[in-house]
């Protein structure tokens, strides 16, 4: 592509050679020839297309394109080319115009060759990557980096930025990502790799083709969004057609290699048998193999939209014969244990289940039958075989299924209805010994539920059944009633068993027992073929009905007796007077009596309590044995088991208000006082210790005697003793006091009271032996002691130890405790201080008195002295 020179000399002024015709005619000559040649480079270059159906091939033809034209545009601007250029100019040659055009087509193309390879060039790196890159990578980076590129050239580019130039353009890339995949997904070897890693290949391939579009449409709305005033508006079906038609290829041959993978695992369950039988498990193998094996021999391009057709029958044949041998496995694992339907009886469920499989192949080769090019293929025809073999085992297996069915049938259901209404879990002839010694049940077989279900279900699904089967059929709204009101009535009788205790089962013996008998029918006499089953079930629902309602009332009475003996239990013995803050605590006799008074009103309440229950025992001996008279024999245990639940009442009654009363004396809670005084010579409790001892003692008996007003019971009855006259004028009266007074329990609570209050007054009085280093004060004779130190007539400062010995104690006295609280007594101290406080104010008096008599003696003494001498 060389531009030919002039030979001419060209040497001189631009403006003297256009003047020379020989230089002009020369210079003429090798422009035309110029011209021909410019033409004749830009029109090969414009007929140039791209060698190969992807976007490298495009790229490297504006490459090839930028190459020549540059080489001519470099040419043009050599001086020796630029002065021919002048010359002609200069000498107004007709042909300039010409050749000018030439040059600017040059220079136009030149420029939009050397723009695209700048633009285009952005490309190349993504494009190959998209040729040679990791699955992985091409998906997640390449194909949106190569769209965002894309986008870049369409704004900025000044010539692919239309759309009969993105458009080929595209579509190249559309090619080149379906040539990869086609690479990837290579029938030939894809079988014959590991399934796992096969379908890992169709997912990539698969996602790589709908990532392309995916990102294709998210450039569109990019572009729209960045404000250019072109849209990318493509023809879709052009780019994408082929690649989502190789996308459900891809799927489609991912299923097939997920359903080989799970015929693999319905044929070698838990591959327990690779072991045991590896020739079957080969076997199993074999038949999987065969079933996708039409694949890897295929001759025609799956991928190709041209074989659609011929594709479509292959999935076809193939989801065909897998629904076959995936149906003929079911059936043959399932055989001994076919899964049911909700509600769906064993032998008629199991014969729906069959059915169900075998619609399922028959659909498979109706559609054999619908497309002859199916069956008319050797796997055809063999998918057609296997399906008549697994039908007729079907069928064999309904037939033994039904057949056995209706000889049990036949041969159990009059056995079955000759069964009584109940049954008993004890023997009839065996003593009752407590409530529950007959227990009745239902005797409704569940056999005969299943025949009634089995039978409607086998008429459902077409098969005969035997007649009584059919008539028992028939009758299942009326078994049902019976059993179900059979049930109610059965945990009405349960429940009212249960609802009563020892005593109250004993009281109404005689009410059981007619129960009793009239059940008994129901498990004697009655069967499920028998015309009185509703007359019994009326005449036990009746029966049980009044014998609730006599129960109900006497547990109404038992629970009026149960508030008064709870009322009584809960009653408190030991009242306590109040006092408030700052108020003087009771004496201890003051304390004592009031829990007396206390006490008598309190039996008062409880002994008319008590006197009203004999009256309610014979309101239940009114309704039990219509009479009034508190002495019925029939009640004679009813009345022993109030008598002894009275006697464990007034027990816990007495215990509990000893406990109680136990713990107010431990409690850190003074309720009562007492003094310490001095009854010479010793300080001494006021009331003393044997006397509060004493009154604590009596409080327990006053307690415990609270049960002598509760009189006794005559045997066998619920009116009291009379007093007894044992003597002219002693009169006995039988209360519960003997037996509550000798309980161990009540006796064990008398004994901790008084130990308790013992040592509690133990630790009082070794409070008063602090106060013993005073007695002095108290014990020494006043008189004896002066009269000794007036004859002594001791010195002032034996006078001034005992004054100031006397002192100390006075003032001592004053700044002790004066009162002290240990549990439920107060100490006063006070007047103990007092008397202590006196005494030794008494020897200071005593004391001084003396000592100025004595001064007195001596001063006289000393003045006579003074006058004799």
């Amino acid at each position: 592509l060389t531009l030919e020179m002039p030979t001419i000399n060209l040497d001189g002024e631009v403006t003297v050679l256009a003047t020379v015709p020989e230089v002009v005619q020369s210079l003429k000559s090798c422009a035309v020839t110029w011209q021909k040649l410019i033409s004749r480079v830009l029109q090969e270059q414009l007929e140039k297309v791209p060698q190969g159906n992807g976007p490298l091939a495009e790229i490297n033809l504006w490459r090839e394109k930028n190459a020549t034209l540059s080489a001519l545009t470099e040419q043009i601007k050599l001086p020796e080319v630029q002065k021919v250029l002048e010359i002609l100019q200069e000498a107004a040659s007709e042909f300039t115009g010409d050749l000018q055009i030439v040059l600017s087509d040059l220079t136009k193309h030149h420029m939009e060759a050397q723009d695209n390879v700048k633009f285009l060039s952005t490309l190349e790196r993504h494009l190959k990557n998209l040729s040679t890159g990791t699955g992985a990578d091409v998906i997640s980076n390449t194909i949106p980096s190569l769209l965002n590129a894309l986008r870049m050239v369409w704004i900025m580019s000044r010539h692919y930025n239309k759309d009969e130039r993105m458009v080929p353009l595209l579509e190249r890339i559309s090619w080149e990502i379906s040539a990869r995949v086609r690479r990837v997904v290579d029938l030939q070897t894809l079988f014959r790799e590991d399934i796992a890693a096969a379908k890992i290949k169709l997912t990539e391939a698969k996602t790589t083709l709908e990532q392309w579009k995916k990102c294709y449409f998210t450039t569109c709305i990019q572009v729209e969004e960045s404000g250019s005033e072109r849209y990318w508006k493509f023809d879709v079906k052009r780019l994408f057609e082929k690649t989502d038609y190789m996308a459900s290829i891809c799927q489609e041959l991912h299923d097939v290699f997920q359903v080989t993978e799970e015929l693999y695992n319905i044929f070698i369950p838990e591959l327990t048998t690779v072991t045991e039988n590896p020739k079957g498990v080969d076997k199993l193998r074999r038949e999987v193999n065969i079933i996708i094996s039409p694949m890897e021999d295929l001759t025609f391009d799956p991928f190709s939209m041209e074989s659609a057709h011929d594709w479509a029958l292959v999935m076809e044949e193939f989801r065909e014969d897998v629904t076959v041998e995936i149906v003929r496995q079911i059936f043959v694992q399932n055989l001994k244990d076919p899964p049911l339907y909700k509600s769906h009886p064993p032998v008629a469920g199991a014969i729906s289940w069959c059915r169900s499989l075998f619609r399922r192949i028959q659909h498979t080769i109706v559609r054999f039958q619908e497309v002859e090019e199916l069956l008319a293929t050797e796997r055809g025809k063999e998918v057609k075989q296997k399906y008549l073999q697994l039908a007729k085992k079907m069928k064999e297996y309904e037939d033994q299924k039904y057949r056995q069915w209706r000889e049990r049938t036949e041969q159990m259901l009059p056995l079955l209805l000759k069964d009584t209404l109940l049954t008993v879990s004890s023997p009839a002839e065996e003593p009752v010994t407590t409530k529950k010694s007959i227990c009745f049940a239902l005797n409704f077989s569940p056999e005969i539920q299943e025949i009634i279900i089995e039978t409607k279900y086998m008429e459902q699904l077409g098969l005969p059944v035997p007649e009584m089967a059919r008539y028992v059929a028939l009758q299942e709204d009326k078994y049902l009633r019976y059993t179900s009101k059979l049930k109610a009535m059965l945990d009405r009788y349960h429940k009212l068993m249960d609802m009563m205790n020892e005593a109250e089962t004993k009281l109404l013996d005689d009410y059981v027992q007619e129960l009793w008998r009239i059940l008994k029918a129901g498990h004697k006499r009655l069967t499920w073929k028998s015309v009185g089953i509703g007359e019994f079930i009326v005449q036990c629902t009746q029966t049980i009905g009044k014998f609730e309602l006599l129960v109900l009332q006497i547990h109404n009475i038992s629970e009026d007796i149960s508030s008064k003996l709870q009322s009584i239990e809960s009653t408190n013995l030991f009242k306590f007077p109040h006092s408030k803050n700052g108020d003087k605590l009771p004496g201890a006799k003051e304390f004592f009596d009031y829990v007396k008074c206390e006490q008598v009103k309190d039996v008062e309440h409880m002994v008319r309590k008590y006197s009203a229950i004999p009256q309610l025992l014979i309101e239940v001996e009114g309704r039990v044995a219509n009479t009034n008279s508190g002495k019925s024999p029939k009640l004679a245990s009813y009345y022993a088991y109030w008598e002894h639940r009275i006697y464990q009442v007034l027990t816990q009654l007495i215990a509990k208000n000893l406990q109680a009363f136990n713990a107010t004396v431990l409690a850190n809670v003074p309720l009562l006082q007492i003094e310490a005084v001095v009854s010479v010579p010793e300080v001494t409790l006021q009331p003393n210790a044997s006397e509060i001892e004493k009154m604590t003692v009596q409080a327990i008996q006053d307690c415990v005697e609270v049960t002598k007003y509760f009189v006794r019971w005559m045997h066998g009855t619920c009116i009291e003793c009379p007093p007894q006259h044992i003597k002219a004028d002693e009169v006995v009266t039988f209360s519960f006091y003997s037996d509550v007074s000798q309980s161990p329990l009540i006796i064990e609570q008398a004994v901790l009271i008084t130990g308790n209050v013992n040592k509690l007054l133990a630790s009082l009085n070794k409070c008063l032996n602090q106060w013993k280093r005073y007695d002095l004060v108290w014990k020494s004779d006043k008189g004896a002691v002066l009269d000794r130190l007036a004859a002594e007539k001791p010195a002032c400062v034996i006078f001034d130890e005992h004054l100031q010995f006397y002192m100390k104690v006075s003032q001592e006295v004053t700044q002790r405790t004066l009162i002290k609280d240990e549990q439920f007594i107060r100490l006063h101290l006070a007047p103990l201080a007092s008397v202590v406080q006196e005494n030794a104010k008494s020897w200071v008096m005593l004391l001084g008195k003396l000592l100025n008599e004595l001064a007195r003696e001596e001063l006289f003494r000393l003045q006579d002295e003074i006058q004799v001498g």
